[in-house]
């Protein structure tokens, strides 16, 4: 089973056909900007359509603190998306109040255990929304 690095190199160096089609769900690679090394994070990440955009989970398993790649796009919201083949530059955002109960039935279709994540933590868990330049 890919995970990590290992996911992101297979997933880089064949275009996603190794490492897309994970666990029954899809994965791309977000690369965000370290908001205090300034270098380049590349996490691989379970991702949905979601009409013209893409939708992430910031869950870090139900953990109490948010995803180190979640405080780096609220820093520097421009960031690289490689889904497959297809590279390109997006603008992240967390989802509103209004949008987000339909964009976490999304997710959590497509990856159960988000609900079991919420129900760990007291921290609200946020969908980001991924909008390409």
């Amino acid at each position: 089973m890919l995970f990590g690095d290992e996911h992101v190199r297979r997933y880089v160096e064949t275009d996603g056909a190794e490492g897309h089609d994970w666990q029954g769900s899809t994965v791309l690679i977000l690369t965000t900007t370290g908001r205090k090394s300034g270098a380049q994070r590349n996490n691989p990440l379970i991702y949905q359509p979601y009409g013209d955009a893409l939708l992430l989970v910031a869950s870090n398993g139900g953990s109490a603190t948010p995803p180190a790649w979640y405080l780096n796009l609220q820093a520097n919201p421009e960031v690289q998306v490689q889904v497959k083949g297809d590279r390109f530059t997006a603008r992240a955002r967390t989802a509103n109040a209004d949008e987000k109960p339909d964009m976490w039935r999304t997710m959590v279709a497509t990856w159960p255990a988000y609900d079991d994540y919420q129900r760990k933590t007291d921290r609200e868990i946020p969908v980001v929304v991924l909008e390409r330049v």
